[in-house]
């Protein structure tokens, strides 16, 4: 079936009404569970395959989130189809006022390779619960894993209500032509540039989950050891391939010498003494991404790290020192396993520097400061982040997870998700056993003008 075909099913599908009910959401939902937990094992070797992931980060970080996420929405899709009434003016007496939340019908979400299964199975989840219809393009860079998404919601779903389209660029140029109700796209923001285009001339609503250099501020009053240890765990997780691991750190004059020292320390408990042979360590997605990445190391300036093995296509733990805004590492989301470490001595240079920069998806600030911490929360604007930690705000399906200005727009996770995938439709509903007659012409000064301006003040 070609694309032009696959589409047509699936809009006629959605015509049917077929998606609206609740119950066959849920129903839905609890098959994709099912599905999942069918194919663990096989998802964990493909992540494997693709990016060296071991069995446990596979499931940490892809597989159990997804079981969450689609729990989540199936406990819960119930309450966010439902109609909320909301209050009703005097002046619209007698009737009823509610919010009525509608699935935009047939959507397309476009997942990338770093995360390819979560990234891929979260937002579908979310677009079941909505009550949609969704064409699914997994990434071309990561092919075992879309393999097993193709062969898993082939076998789950029938393709006029679900379907898989696999390929590269051509095939996303293909998808991106087509008219859709609502399109979900992960990934760089050069793609995410042509995507909105692309959605732009249908006036297609689109959420873009894009990235950027999220930095990580560690202040004079941090605990060292700790905030090391949770950053060499943010930083280094996927090898660096995470749209919100910690992209670059600014660090007090002060205290800068002793994270350093830290850090290395971190590196080595967690990675070992040689991390490209720990078999829990993964690798760099391809060799472009490789050879791009070897390219940002400066060998004099780094202080750990910096051996990789082009056979395997992996990067050891690298920290470098001693970075200025003007090298190149700084000139780009490195989004491997390089930390370049920056020094700052007031905050109101890291107020006036970041307002000037674009806006990230995360931000990381480790402080004991109370005041300095909430004032770095509200001067900064960026798509959500932690406090004394890194990463674990996009593990819960309670908060929305998106980006702002070059990150993103919109956001999904949990009723976030939900509401993303749908529209919320206002409705009045007018009672016909009385008709105030103040508003219809021929217009009247006199008692009615008086009680309309009451019922509107």
């Amino acid at each position: 079936m070609n694309v032009d075909q696959l589409l047509e099913s699936q809009r006629n599908y959605f015509k049917s009404g077929a998606t609206l009910p609740v119950e066959f959401r849920v129903a839905m939902l609890k098959k994709l569970y099912a599905a999942v937990k069918k194919y663990e094992g096989e998802i964990g070797k493909a992540l494997t395959k693709d990016l060296g992931k071991s069995d446990f980060e596979g499931f940490m970080c892809e597989t159990g989130l997804v079981l969450t996420e689609i729990s989540y929405m199936i406990r819960h899709t119930r309450k966010f189809a439902s109609e909320h009434r909301v209050h009703t003016p005097l002046a619209q007496f007698a009737s009823r006022s509610y919010k009525k939340p509608s699935p935009y019908g047939n959507v397309l979400i476009m997942s990338p390779w770093n995360y390819p299964f979560l990234l891929t199975i979260d937002p579908l989840a979310d677009a079941i619960a909505a009550g949609n219809t969704a064409i699914v393009k997994p990434s071309a860079y990561s092919p075992a894993t879309s393999a097993v998404i193709e062969k898993m919601l082939r076998e789950c779903f029938s393709p006029e209500y679900v379907a898989v389209v696999t390929g590269g660029r051509k095939e996303n140029a293909a998808l991106l032509e087509k008219k859709f109700d609502f399109v979900f796209f992960t990934g760089s923001q050069s793609v995410g540039k042509e995507v909105l285009r692309h959605t732009a001339e249908t006036l297609t609503p689109a959420v873009l989950e894009l990235g950027g250099k999220s930095p990580c501020i560690v202040d004079s009053t941090a605990k060292l050891k700790l905030t090391a240890k949770r950053i060499v765990f943010g930083k280094y997780l996927n090898c660096g391939q995470t749209c919100v691991a910690p992209d670059y750190i600014l660090c007090h004059r002060s205290v800068k010498d002793q994270f350093v020292k830290e850090v290395c320390a971190q590196i080595k408990k967690q990675y070992g003494e040689r991390p490209l042979e720990n078999p829990d360590y993964g690798k760099i997605i391809n060799e472009k991404h490789f050879e791009r990445l070897c390219g940002l190391i400066d060998k004099k300036r780094t202080v750990i790290g910096g051996t990789v093995n082009r056979d395997t296509l992996q990067i050891a733990p690298t920290v470098m020192d001693h970075i200025t805004w003007e090298d190149a590492v700084m000139q780009e989301e490195i989004f491997g396993p390089i930390m370049p470490i920056l020094t700052f001595d007031r905050f109101d240079e890291i107020y006036d520097l970041l307002a000037d920069k674009p806006k990230p998806l995360a931000l990381y600030i480790f402080s004991e400061d109370r005041r300095r911490i909430r004032e770095v929360t509200e001067r900064c604007s960026y798509g959500g982040g932690c406090v004394n930690d890194t990463i674990i705000h996009l593990a819960t399906s309670e908060m929305s997870f998106g980006g702002v200005g070059e990150s993103g727009m919109g956001g999904y996770h949990g009723k976030d998700g939900f509401d993303a995938f749908s529209h919320t439709k206002s409705i009045v509903d007018k009672k016909t056993w009385v008709d105030l007659p103040m508003r219809y012409q021929p217009y009247k000064k006199g008692l009615y003008g008086t009680l309309l301006k009451m019922f509107l003040r």
